[in-house]
């Protein structure tokens, strides 16, 4: 029998966007749909989320940004996983973002951005069909 390991999320807030509510909410129902959630807390930087990510061998990477600075933080971000060759861990984002943004994110290789709303089992499910690591 194969035992298959849980899928591991870290939520990260980047730079001086105070408001974490959602990104809460998100890491403890992403835990009730039976994943493991890293939660960093506020005011992380780039080089502080990829590092984590590479402590913790995480399978997700999850931006929760509403302070209108998206652009920046999922670049630098997006910078260092290439650095780290971090190729086989999925960026996701949530939050505030213009649909223009949203879709340069995407291009530039951010798989997914949530707005405020979304609904946990779409972003769950979201997760389960797009990791690019093996669980078992």
């Amino acid at each position: 029998m194969i035992k298959m390991r849980k899928i591991r999320v870290l939520i990260a807030k980047p730079g001086l966007d105070g408001h974490d509510r959602g990104a809460k909410v998100l890491a403890r129902a992403l835990m009730e749909e039976g994943f493991e959630v890293i939660y960093t807390g506020i005011h992380q930087t780039a080089e502080d989320i990829v590092r984590t990510a590479i402590e913790e061998d995480v399978d997700v990477i999850g931006l929760s940004i509403l302070s209108g600075a998206h652009m920046y933080h999922f670049t630098r971000v997006l910078e260092l996983m290439k650095k780290n060759n971090l190729n086989d861990v999925l960026l996701i984002g949530g939050g505030i973002v213009p649909t223009d943004d949203k879709e340069k994110l995407k291009n530039m290789g951010v798989a997914e951005i949530f707005m405020p709303g979304t609904p946990i089992k779409e972003i769950s499910e979201f997760i389960r069909k797009n990791i690019k690591r093996p669980l078992e």
